[in-house]
């Protein structure tokens, strides 16, 4: 059995590096709506950007909720 300040640390570990996915994924469609010259890949771009910032919104409160600790 794993002691459960390992475990939370796991969690919290996994929480951030979402957020730092989601950090880069957000980089990443910075870029490619700076370097392109058409409109498709600026859309395209901009549609990476706004996931991106959902996901750093929405995936580590959920995974919070998720992992709460019941009430006893």
């Amino acid at each position: 059995m794993t002691d459960p300040d390992t475990l939370a640390r796991q969690r919290y570990y996994t929480m951030m590096a979402v957020e730092i996915a989601g950090v880069a994924g957000a980089v990443f469609g910075l870029y490619i709506i700076g370097r392109s010259v058409d409109v498709l890949p600026r859309v395209i771009g901009a549609g990476i950007v706004l996931s991106a910032l959902l996901m750093i919104a929405v995936v580590p409160k959920s995974m919070a909720r998720r992992w709460r600790t019941p009430p006893e």
